[in-house]
């Protein structure tokens, strides 16, 4: 497997590139956006570690580049603590992201889930099911959504979320259980996560934000997918 890393702090790069190749993978590693944004035209990826601050185009413009054409993971870096900046990765597409500083094993750690999770939707490997109701098709097989026969492009975690909340179709699933299901991690009480990806899932529904069709909150617990 393949991974983009662009990050302008040479030694971060060198060191996530070093982590990375003791486990296995291929790495391309840019150190500015226009050198990132040329390597993803060129080069096929498995997944791209991003830092947001980058001396020329951010992260974030690195990121809306990606998902213009490729749905790989993608995990940001970001220096800073405010949820803005996580926020605003997610709401764009990104998969994960990690705080600098960082423990690389915990990054690495990420990767490999993000990988997995990545190789297991596009080999098919899911259990063979489909989700219909009120022209909303979820197919885990071919990891393909379709709504009235129109694909909706979701991203790997965006499909994680949609397809355990359809397995659970009309019942509530808790916001600590869909991060844990998807992202394989410990949920944290300050965690917004999984908010700024239902938010994704349903402007890709086309569901209005007051009255949303399929994806239900049930405040203070979690989600309901509908299906009546």
């Amino acid at each position: 497997m393949k991974i983009l890393v662009v990050d302008d702090e040479k030694e971060i790069a060198r060191l996530v590139q070093v982590c990375l190749q003791n486990e296995g993978y291929e790495t391309t590693v840019c150190y500015n956006g226009k050198d990132a944004l040329s390597s993803i035209r060129n080069e096929p990826f498995d997944l791209a570690v991003l830092d947001v601050m980058l001396p020329d185009i951010d992260g974030f413009s690195v990121c809306r580049a990606i998902r213009q054409s490729h749905s790989y993971p993608v995990i940001m870096l970001t220096a800073r603590t405010q949820d803005i900046d996580k926020i605003s990765g997610l709401a764009i597409g990104a998969d994960d992201y990690v705080t600098k500083p960082f423990n690389p094993l915990e990054l690495t750690a990420r990767i490999k889930a993000q990988l997995r999770r990545y190789t297991q939707y596009n080999n098919g490997t899911k259990p063979q099911s489909v989700f219909e109701y009120a022209g909303l098709m979820l197919d885990n097989e071919t990891h393909r959504c379709t709504l009235y026969d129109e694909e909706i492009e979701l991203t790997p975690i965006e499909f994680g979320i949609l397809s355990l909340l359809c397995a659970r179709a009309g019942k509530v699933v808790s916001t600590e259980e869909i991060f844990e299901t998807v992202w394989g991690t410990k949920y944290l009480d300050s965690n917004n996560t999984v908010m700024v990806h239902i938010r994704r899932i349903r402007e890709k529904l086309h569901e209005p934000p007051k009255r949303p069709r399929f994806v239900k909150t049930v405040w203070g617990v979690g989600y309901r997918i509908e299906t009546k």
